[in-house]
């Protein structure tokens, strides 16, 4: 076999492939017994009939066909390993010559992972100022306060409702949405609605109704109400006072497995401190990223920002379903748009995924960091342990893979290949952050 490799624009090769006649005949016994298992013949038992009988019965184009679907796929691939060809995708394949007893003659263009020129990447990192950690008292004290208002007690109040009190009403206006009575409970005087709206609450008792007319702001997000005077009916559900808990040891010893007050203090700071220290990281390295991306040279392959847009038409897709039990076609409705607008308005995030995607595996290649299969699969039977049954985990690792099917083929492998991604890039991210100095 005889390959000649020429390179395309836009990250494409095609591989011209000539196969000599002698090698080109060796493949027609596997064809002919290819064909042979598939058809029945009159006084053979199935795939027993002999090779010639086989290919007078399904006819000589149909075999040369079967001969060079063959020819041409062993060769592609023997071809591909051979040069360490990292290709993307589908090969596009051109029969150019074919007969049989002659020479093969074909050509191959397929899209490949790009040559990614990066900048020095250490140096980058080591020049990345991270920032100092450190927790103040009084975000604490906020974090105790919020605290304490999530264990507050309601008590309901007959009398007239004052700023602080918590509140259920139920409100109307014809000019908005056609009158639908709305239901909304809140604390009053937090400014949840247009400004004036509370202030008309006060006073009211559980019970009491009252109208009244407020101008909406010039600015508000709806045109169609933005500045105009719109009348309200409105009526007081329940008016509850708000008790909150004192703060002192017996209350932190009811929150968990705290000694005291202090105890509580200490575990909290310690909380803000390690989601302080997470976020400095994530920083850290955003800007590492960007820095290596804004002096890389890279051409993007157009095939992966197609699946890449794919993988994110799929996240929404799944997170619509679950979280608002939605389906895509409602939502692309509701929003009246198509499913190639939404996919278009994600050509700068996937164009972006995608450069890190190559410019953080181009660094592990360099650095020959990789991952091990025992790896993988620790984390994903890591994943499948925090989930309280197999249906839900499933549904879990389908998302993550994008594939429809349970744990075996092909959800497996995009499975394998998602986790491979996720360990090679905290790996990368780790090497880079050894750089860093405090």
């Amino acid at each position: 076999m005889k390959t000649t490799i020429q390179k395309l624009p836009k990250s494409q090769i095609e591989i011209f492939f000539e196969i000599p006649a002698e090698e080109f005949k060796d493949y027609f016994e596997e064809a002919i017994l290819n064909l042979g298992r598939e058809i029945e013949i009159e006084g053979f038992r199935k795939g027993k009939a002999p090779k010639k009988i086989i290919e007078e019965k399904i006819g000589p184009g149909k075999v040369l066909e079967e001969v060079a679907s063959l020819a041409v796929k062993k060769s592609y691939i023997r071809a591909i390993l051979e040069n360490k060809i990292e290709a993307i995708g589908r090969p596009e394949i051109q029969i150019t010559k074919i007969a049989k007893e002659n020479p093969l003659e074909f050509k191959a263009k397929v899209f490949i992972l790009p040559e990614v020129n990066l900048p020095d990447y250490k140096k980058i990192a080591l020049k990345i100022k991270p920032k100092e950690i450190s927790v103040e008292e009084k975000e604490v004290d906020e974090a105790i306060s919020l605290l304490q208002k999530s264990r507050a007690k309601l008590l309901a109040k007959d009398g007239a409702c004052e700023i602080g009190d918590f509140v259920e009403i139920s409100f109307q206006s014809q000019q908005i949405e056609g009158g639908e009575e709305k239901k909304d409970s809140f604390i009053l005087g937090q400014g949840r609605f247009i400004p004036g709206f509370e202030e008309e609450l006060f006073g009211m008792k559980p019970g009491s109704k009252k109208e009244f007319s407020l101008n909406f702001p010039k600015n508000y997000f709806n045109k169609n109400l933005a500045g105009k005077p719109i009348d309200f009916q409105v009526k007081m559900i329940s008016i509850s006072k708000i008790e909150l808990p004192e703060i002192n040891d017996d209350w932190a010893k009811s929150l968990g497995n705290f000694e005291n007050l202090e105890s509580l203090k200490k575990n909290i700071q310690e909380g803000i401190k390690m989601e302080k220290t997470e976020e400095e990281k994530q920083r850290n390295r955003g800007e590492i990223l960007e820095k290596i991306k804004e002096n890389a040279s890279l051409e993007i392959p157009e095939i992966l920002i197609d699946y890449e847009k794919g993988r994110m038409i799929e996240e929404l897709k799944t997170n619509l379903q679950n979280q608002f039990q939605m389906n895509f076609n409602d939502y692309l409705s509701r929003i009246k748009k198509t499913e190639k607008e939404i996919s278009d308005s994600f050509l700068p995030e996937s164009e972006k995924r995608v450069k890190n995607f190559l410019i953080l595996r181009e660094i592990a290649k360099r650095e020959e960091i990789s991952v091990s299969d025992e790896e993988i699969k620790e984390k994903i039977s890591e994943t499948l342990k925090s989930y309280p049954n197999v249906e839900k985990a499933e549904k879990e690792l389908a998302r993550l893979s994008f594939v429809p099917q349970n744990f075996g083929g092909l959800a497996l492998e995009k499975l394998k290949e998602y986790y491979e991604g996720v360990i090679r890039n905290e790996k990368v991210f780790q090497f880079l952050e050894s750089f860093i100095k405090p």
